[in-house]
């Protein structure tokens, strides 16, 4: 099976999701019955996942599509080598994010492997159905694609998502395999005072997409030492529909009881909360600050923790607004995986 034949099945679902991501009219490559199928699918999919609203899965598609383009797809592949025989490399992937597993999957296939892919349980109906559209696109591709429910077998190599609980478990489970694994990251913010409206509104796309619940998500404000967080409350003001969502309201509800019962400060403004720590994980509908005195805190700061930070937000950093918006060569926790990949090819494409 040659590479360009998988480039091409993946630019035709690229098609298929940017026209669901802004519903626009059902593309050509897409049957009627198809296209109701996959609508039906984004409806339906809060039953099981109250994360994962229409809209979310949606923000997802629009995520992804960009990627899906013979164009993109080629200039990222051109340097990465190319299976001459198939590996299976098994798959563990989370389900905190709508499709969150999909660069993964999209790595294995475009490094000419075969994808053994066990689905967290919060997550496993929207990746099988696009893979069912990529085979009906490219019928080669059936045989590279298993999706497994219980034991994982006949794997050359693994990657693997989750906790760091379940790092622990992999570690010792995986011990005789090659292994990719990451576990549990955050992003932090920082705000040096010289910040615009039109960017604060944007940070707080960087907060509140997937209700915070991805690594990716900002959920730590350095903030400079004279910093005004009325600035900041007023900017994402245009967020505030998040409280309705009942499992983003149920935790806001549960921080903010807990705190104001043990007496810690916090500042509120009525859909998210505000504690100052220095701790980088804060949890759902609460986002932790600190004051920095200098730049060289900051660089220090980030430096000490760079093995649990995903993004930094900021002048100098990643633009305000685009945290949830990786580009393909943007590897989570910095680990190239075609690279990674690369180690069980015999030729070059």
């Amino acid at each position: 099976m040659e590479r360009s034949q998988i480039i091409s099945a993946f630019a035709a679902l690229g098609e298929i999701l940017e026209a669901l991501a802004k519903d626009q009219p059902r593309p050509l490559t897409c049957t009627e019955a198809e296209w109701e199928a996959l609508q039906q699918l984004i409806e339906r999919e809060q039953h099981h996942n109250g994360w994962f609203t229409p809209d979310a899965i949606k923000m997802a598609f629009q995520e992804i599509a960009p990627w899906l383009s013979n164009v993109q797809l080629n200039n990222w592949l051109a340097t990465y080598s190319y299976a001459e025989v198939p590996k299976t490399i098994a798959l563990i992937l989370p389900g905190n994010l709508p499709l969150v597993g999909f660069h993964d999957f999209l790595c294995v296939l475009c490094a000419g492997h075969k994808a053994l892919v066990k689905l967290s349980s919060e997550d496993a109906r929207l990746l099988p159905a696009l893979a069912k559209l990529l085979v009906l696109f490219e019928p080669e591709l059936q045989a590279r694609i298993e999706f497994v429910v219980g034991k994982l077998s006949g794997f050359t190599a693994v990657i693997a998502t989750g906790s760091n609980n379940s790092m622990l478990h992999f570690k010792q489970y995986f011990e005789a395999y090659p292994c990719l694994l990451r576990g549990h990251r955050t992003s932090v913010a920082i705000l040096d005072g010289t910040e615009t409206s039109v960017e604060l509104e944007a940070l707080g796309q960087d907060i509140f997409q997937y209700f915070g619940r991805g690594c990716r998500n900002v959920t730590q404000l350095l903030i400079a030492h004279d910093y005004d967080l009325n600035r900041f409350f007023e900017a994402i003001i245009p967020y505030a529909d998040v409280i309705h969502h009942k499992k983003y309201g149920n935790n806001y509800d549960y921080n903010k009881a807990i705190h104001l019962m043990n007496q810690v400060p916090i500042l509120d403004n009525n859909f998210v909360l505000l504690k100052e720590s220095s701790e980088l994980h804060s949890p759902l509908g609460m986002l932790h600050y600190h004051r920095y005195q200098s730049r060289e805190e900051v660089l220090d700061f980030i430096k000490a923790q760079q093995q649990v930070i995903q993004c930094v937000v900021g002048h100098g950093y990643l633009p305000f607004g685009l945290a949830q918006c990786p580009k393909l060569t943007d590897y989570a926790d910095g680990i190239d995986t075609m690279q990674f990949l690369g180690n069980f090819a015999t030729c070059l494409s």
